[in-house]
């Protein structure tokens, strides 16, 4: 296999699935490089999303542990986890990296020293809940990664549109298979029109500490 650098693959293959054994996922995963990649492979299918974040999909994906710290603050007592941007793997079968890794409750993964830090599925309970931030990726995010999260079993999928400004939430059902939901499960009762609401009025011009007390009023007005 060839080693891994941005110029060795071309553009059609990193916007598509392509046929990969777990060998080769490993390859890629464990390769040197400056590049942020994110890593998805499911049943010798793998797929590379390459390159920096663009500044929208960075802003959203920082305001998942605001938006959440803001709602169980309203539950006091209850205890989460976000560990955004971990990759998530099942061992020859399949693995991805998520926006967003939420866990709920207790038994989520702790990283011991001498450990990799990845979460390994054999040894961990699945997140409750996972995301993506969808800027360029919304037709794969909306059907093979869809496919394979619940393949993983996780209970709850979102999909941050930004350019269509919406939020889509999927409930993982008996046969499983996602079935969209207008409110959250995992995080008891929360609207995702709420969600899509908070997107649609934050400043985006603004800076980080800016936002996250524009989404503190947006809460508090609306809900």
């Amino acid at each position: 296999m060839t080693p891994f650098t941005p110029t060795t693959i071309g553009a059609e293959a990193m916007t598509k699935w392509q046929p990969a054994k777990w060998e080769d996922y490993l390859e890629y995963r464990d390769q040197q490089t400056s590049e942020r990649l994110k890593l998805f492979f499911n049943q010798e299918y793998l797929f590379l999303d390459m390159g920096s974040e663009g500044i929208n999909h960075a802003l959203f994906s920082n305001l998942f542990p605001i938006l959440f710290f803001l709602w169980f603050s309203r539950t006091p007592g209850r205890t989460f986890r976000c560990l955004g941007r971990c990759l998530l793997e099942k061992p020859n079968l399949r693995a991805a990296s998520p926006d967003l890794v939420f866990y709920v409750g207790e038994n989520y993964p702790q990283w011991q020293e001498g450990e990799t830090r990845r979460i390994n599925l054999q040894q961990w309970r699945v997140p409750d809940l996972v995301g993506e931030v969808a800027d360029t990726t919304l037709a794969s995010d909306l059907d093979e990664k869809k496919q394979l999260y619940a393949a993983l079993k996780i209970p709850e999928y979102w999909v941050i549109d930004i350019q269509g400004e919406r939020v889509l939430a999927f409930r993982l059902q008996e046969d499983g298979k996602y079935q969209q939901c207008e409110y959250s499960v995992v995080i008891e009762g929360l609207p995702i029109r709420l969600l899509e609401h908070t997107f649609k009025q934050l400043n985006l011009q603004g800076d980080y500490v800016s936002t996250a007390g524009q989404t503190h009023l947006i809460f508090v007005n609306i809900y």
